[in-house]
């Protein structure tokens, strides 16, 4: 049995992926961390859980009680995180936001898209997830460039709904503004 930990659960990737992991029979989910909502039931925040799990929020960190940690935290956090703490050596360390996606002097993460890093993923101690467009992008892409079938640049329209902008509310995430619009997400900085 792989015990799990998880910390920033009150999001929706958290919530995703204890639909996921609840329901996996090789896991069992030892501690779901969030700061806002220590002491409260998670299926009072994630109700599409409710009958699912009894477990409660907890704000402190029982690294030593899991094998691998999951990081659901927002874009930035998980390095400050990553930075502030002292991680037992054995634990695995999957990490869903960008923080850790691009490779780069300092990052251990192993770019977690098994098509293209199988047997690195096997091995990894750090595993970046990718996200959801570029896992789209690059299945879509890496077959044609395996063949060399690309002879010039490859430019990519995509288009998300609401739950791509994160659960925090901003001035662009209302519905009365997102209706039937569109926009530039982060341009020049994701």
């Amino acid at each position: 049995m792989i015990k799990a930990g998880i910390i920033g659960g009150a999001g929706y990737t958290a919530g995703e992926l204890l639909r996921i992991l609840l329901n996996h029979a090789d896991t069992e989910i030892a501690f779901v961390q969030s700061s806002s909502n220590a002491g409260n039931y998670i299926a009072d925040v994630h109700t599409d859980l409710l009958g699912e799990t009894n477990l409660k929020f907890i704000s402190d960190l029982p690294f030593d009680d899991v094998d691998v940690l999951f990081l659901c935290m927002g874009h930035g956090r998980s390095k400050e995180f990553m930075d502030s703490q002292s991680l037992p050596e054995n634990l695995k360390v999957i990490d869903l936001s960008h923080d850790f996606r691009i490779k780069k002097p300092g990052n251990e993460f192993v770019y977690g898209l098994p098509e293209l890093n199988r047997d690195e993923i096997r091995r990894a101690e750090k595993i970046a997830n990718p996200g959801c467009f570029a896992t789209g992008i690059q299945l879509a892409v890496l077959p044609l460039a395996a063949g060399k079938l690309i002879t010039d640049d490859i430019h990519v329209n995509a288009i998300t709904g609401s739950t791509g902008a994160g659960q925090k509310p901003t001035e662009t995430s209302h519905f009365s503004w997102r209706n039937g619009n569109m926009s530039a997400y982060k341009i020049f900085n994701h």
